[in-house]
């Protein structure tokens, strides 16, 4: 399965690379094929549309889509959320897989 990961970035220290990187090894740690946005868009001074238009060209090639811990304050990941969702996709909530995970 081809997972695109989303989560909030601007405004973050480090635009929460640290969190999509961490998400992004332990999903390929289980064997999926990943999408990251933080590995699409390197240059922090690239702008928020130039990087969503790239985000969403991949986007659409995936299954399903991971949403990390404050993804609902972020313009860029409700829309992500939003295309994922219309195009039905798996919805991955990072807070529900990782309580799941520790109930193990």
């Amino acid at each position: 399965m081809r997972i695109y990961i989303a989560g909030p970035m601007t405004g973050m220290p480090d635009l929460n690379f640290p969190a999509f990187h961490a998400a992004a090894g332990a999903l390929r740690g289980e064997g999926y094929d990943v999408v990251n946005p933080a590995e699409i868009n390197a240059d922090p001074a690239a702008g928020w549309l130039e990087c969503m238009r790239k985000d969403i060209r991949e986007l659409v090639t995936c299954e399903a889509i991971y949403l990390l811990p404050g993804w609902e304050g972020s313009r860029g990941a409700r829309l992500e959320a939003r295309i994922a969702e219309g195009l039905g996709f798996k919805m991955i909530f990072a807070e529900v897989a990782r309580a799941e995970m520790e109930a193990m």
